[in-house]
């Protein structure tokens, strides 16, 4: 059993591969948040594209040059709508990584809407961490998103 890595705590195959091979389409905002971080950890590119609304799709030389980082888990932190009867939702996230040897995080509430039956990817913001929002933390201390490294090296933000 090879369990999917968007950590659902499912297997792949019955998890997130059936979307990444196009045999059906993710129910849930949630569930097409989930196997775009999926198609990330297999260098899917063309899921990705294909799962971004026509407004916000990027092109597919905008990922000749990603960098190779080595994802490591997906935090669902809260989802808004977004159910199968919805026609837009939100899905706020951590996904967690690790760049030359650095533990990193990607905070982020990602935006999206469904046409025709399928979800799309829209747009996100990235999200400070909670500290940051509500006490002043010294740019020197370690992270609050658990990346391990100074506050100053990963989410601040001017």
């Amino acid at each position: 059993m090879t369990l999917c890595p968007c950590s659902s705590g499912n297997e792949y195959a019955v998890c997130c591969e059936p979307y990444l091979q196009g045999l059906s389409a993710a129910p849930t905002a949630e569930a097409l948040m989930r196997s775009r971080y999926t198609a990330y950890t297999k260098d899917d590119y063309g899921y990705v594209i294909r799962t971004c609304h026509s407004s916000t799709r990027p092109a597919s030389e905008d990922f000749e040059d990603e960098v190779k980082i080595e994802w490591t888990g997906l935090e669902i932190v809260e989802t808004e709508k977004g159910l199968e009867s919805d026609d837009d939702g939100v899905v706020e996230f951590i996904a967690r990584y690790s760049y030359n040897g650095n533990a990193l995080g990607q905070h982020e509430r990602s935006n999206f809407v469904k046409e025709d039956g399928e979800w799309f990817y829209v747009d996100g913001e990235f999200v400070k961490p909670p500290q940051a929002r509500s006490e002043k933390i010294g740019r020197n201390q370690p992270c609050t998103c658990g990346s391990g490294k100074k506050y100053k090296k990963c989410c601040y933000r001017k």
